[in-house]
Formats: C-alpha cells, sequence, structure tokens
C-alpha cells in the first residue's frame, strides 16, 4: 500500500492534503456503499470505502462537471482500483481533509472528463 504526506496521483485523479474544507458544499452520494473517486470508462474505479469518511462537491454541480470533490477523512481509509489486473497500487488516505481533483480534457464542446 502507497503512502503520501501532502499528494499523490492514482490513475484519474490526484489528492491533496488542505488545511480546510470550504463552504457551500454538498454532500457527496455514495454509490454502492463507496464514493467514486474516479469513474472509468471501462468500470474499473476508483473507490474509497465511506465509513469514517464524509464527502462533498460543490453545490449544483452536474456529474459531467464534477472534477472536484473534498474529503474529511476521521479515521484512517484507503482508496482501491477496481481492476484485478495491471491495477493501481492502494493508497493509504490518513486522517485530514482533502481534495480530489479528477483529470479533463478539452474539446470543442468544453471541458469533460478525460478519457483513455
Amino acid at each position: 500500500m502507497r503512502t503520501f504526506t501532502k499528494y499523490a496521483a492514482q490513475g484519474d485523479f490526484l489528492i491533496m492534503k488542505i488545511d480546510e474544507i470550504p463552504s457551500g458544499l454538498e454532500p457527496v452520494v455514495p454509490e454502492n456503499g463507496v464514493y467514486v473517486v474516479a469513474h472509468s470508462e471501462t468500470g474499473h474505479n476508483h473507490v474509497m470505502e465511506r465509513q469514517g469518511v464524509d464527502a462533498y462537491k460543490k453545490a449544483d454541480t452536474a456529474d459531467v462537471d464534477f472534477y472536484e470533490m473534498f474529503m474529511v477523512v476521521k479515521e484512517e481509509s484507503q482508496i482501491d482500483h477496481l481492476r484485478s489486473y495491471d491495477t493501481h497500487e492502494a493508497l493509504r488516505v490518513d486522517p485530514g481533509n482533502y481534495v480530489i481533483k479528477r483529470q479533463r480534457e478539452h474539446t470543442a464542446e468544453g471541458f469533460r472528463r478525460a478519457a483513455d
């Protein structure tokens, strides 16, 4: 399991430790008991257990524009890559405040989540 102190990357996202969570956020709804940190177009998502973790996003953010997730981690957790082969090593996340930024790319229509 990988560890980090300030920031780390795993596939399609970057996680950074921050001092405080911004105000005016709304809760993220877990999917099947986990927070999906980054969706994969092949279905091999990067996920984090919801126990001991509160996740938030900017208010009124549509899924297509969901590039930032804020997390309050109250007890040690980890981010797992749900693929049985050529997978990213699990990433330990210690208690603290974090922002997760997803990769995006620019197209003629505007920004979208990056696709492999």
